[in-house]
This record gives structure tokens, C-alpha cells and sequence, in this order.
């Protein structure tokens, strides 16, 4: 049965914490997972993903959630920067030690885009789950886009390209803190620094809310870098958590297999 400590304080600066799933007989040998919530930086929550986290422990992983700092309180870079400021807890800490050897990462929506700036700077294997990697130019084609976060609701908009657009612009706005292009080049994933890059497996829906020519523009960013990247196409229009029961397993036997 699995252990699970709750509200583990990472930075008391901020008053972040992060929930913790132990396996039976967890060491620091266990293989270790950082998984990073979705929410487009506005919501979300480490307690969401409990059942998944709980089917992760059942395959000897000791999973970690952190919360990060959500806007538009926060704008960018908080959660980027707490990202940051979780891994070094996590490796100063009694669970791993200094050593990045067994540590994993998986990441949902814009969790995929922090999982993808973490991986960057510390090699960990990672898998991301419909990351949205592209803000800068998604907004210069996208100006005459109405941001809401239920367009639905408050545009009454039916069509759901046209829903998920607004909601894709209000919560880039909203992270971003403003209509700043410069802001949006940096939040750009293909902007990071790869030079630590290890395996890296995006998975992405034909049609989603994630428009699939931005993933594929950012695997050539990489590949000119001569940095090695692996993209599973899901035929639909599921995003993230949609499909992540389905892949859960596929993931953690990824993640393994890579570490």
C-alpha cells in the first residue's frame, strides 16, 4: 500500500509545497517521478492527479507533485522559477541525494512545457503529454482572438477550435502578463537551453489544443541541435489528462527503460 505525505513544504518563501506518493519499501534506489500538473499556469492543483499518482507507485515509482505559483497573481517566469527552485530541494533532500541518476519526469499541458525547461538543465527523461510549446507565434497569427476562459460561456462560442483558441490565448495572456512579444519568445519552448538534454518522449493529439505544426517546428529546433526527441501523434483531439490513463503505462515503461 502506498504511503502518500501530504503538503510538504519545497520553498517557504512562497509557501509551495509538494505531495509525495511512496511506494512499499521506497529507498533512494526507488526510481523517482516529478510529475508537473497542467492548468495553463491559472489553475490546477497537485491533489488532482491523486489516482494517477497512486497507479504510478504500483511500478516502483516514488512520485513527487509539486504546486507552483499560478497567475495571473504569478506571471512569467514564477513557475518556470519554481520548477527550478523544487529540483534542488529535491536533490538536497533525504529522498534522493545529490545525484540526478533515477530521476524522471512527466508533464501535462503547459506541466509538459516546465517539464521540458527542467530537462533542458538536468538531462532527466521526461515525457510530455500535449505540451503547448509555442506562444509567440500562435499569438502574432491569433490577434484578432478573443481571450476567455470559457468562451463558451462568455463569447458564445460553439465550434471547438474556436473555444480552445480563446482559452489557449487568455491563459498565454494571463502567464505572460501582457501582449509582450518578447515575453512570448521566452516562453517559447524551443527558447530553452537544451545543452543537458537526455530522452525525451512528446506525445500529442492530431488535433488538440496544442496545434501539432509548433511541435513539430520545435523537434527541428532540437534536431539542428543535434538533440534526439521521440513524438507519438494519438489520432482525435484529446489533450493531457484525456488520454493519460491510456498511456500512463507506455510513459513509465519509457521512463525506465531511459534511466
Amino acid at each position: 500500500m502506498a504511503k502518500i505525505k501530504n503538503d510538504i513544504i519545497y520553498d517557504e518563501e512562497h509557501n509551495l509545497a509538494a505531495d509525495i506518493y511512496l511506494p512499499d519499501e521506497a529507498s533512494k534506489t526507488t526510481k523517482v517521478l516529478i510529475f508537473w500538473h497542467g492548468g495553463g499556469w491559472i489553475r490546477g492543483d497537485k491533489g488532482d492527479v491523486k489516482d494517477l499518482c497512486l497507479k504510478m507507485t504500483q511500478k516502483g515509482f516514488t512520485v513527487f507533485v509539486p504546486n507552483y505559483r499560478l497567475a495571473p497573481t504569478n506571471t512569467f517566469p514564477a513557475a518556470h522559477d519554481d520548477t527550478v527552485k523544487f529540483v534542488e530541494w529535491l536533490l538536497n533532500s533525504d529522498y534522493t541525494g545529490t545525484d540526478t541518476k533515477g530521476i524522471t519526469q512527466i508533464g501535462a499541458s503547459s506541466g509538459g512545457v516546465m517539464a521540458l525547461y527542467i530537462a533542458g538543465k538536468y538531462g532527466f527523461p521526461t515525457v510530455t503529454w500535449s505540451a503547448p510549446v509555442n506562444y509567440s507565434t500562435w499569438m502574432k497569427e491569433h490577434e484578432n482572438t478573443k481571450p476567455a476562459i470559457d468562451a463558451r460561456g462568455e463569447l458564445g462560442l460553439t465550434d471547438p477550435k474556436e473555444i480552445n483558441d480563446a482559452f489557449y490565448k487568455y491563459f498565454g495572456l494571463a502567464y505572460a502578463g501582457s501582449n509582450d512579444a518578447a515575453t512570448f519568445e521566452k516562453l517559447d519552448a524551443k527558447s530553452y537551453d537544451y545543452s543537458n538534454l537526455g530522452h525525451l518522449w512528446l506525445i500529442n493529439s492530431a488535433d488538440e489544443l496544442s496545434p501539432l505544426k509548433y511541435v513539430l517546428d520545435f523537434i527541428q529546433t532540437l534536431a539542428k541541435e543535434d538533440r534526439g526527441s521521440e513524438l507519438t501523434v494519438l489520432p482525435g483531439q484529446k489533450h493531457a489528462m484525456a488520454y493519460a490513463n491510456e498511456y500512463i503505462d507506455a510513459s513509465l515503461a519509457y521512463l525506465t527503460q531511459m534511466m
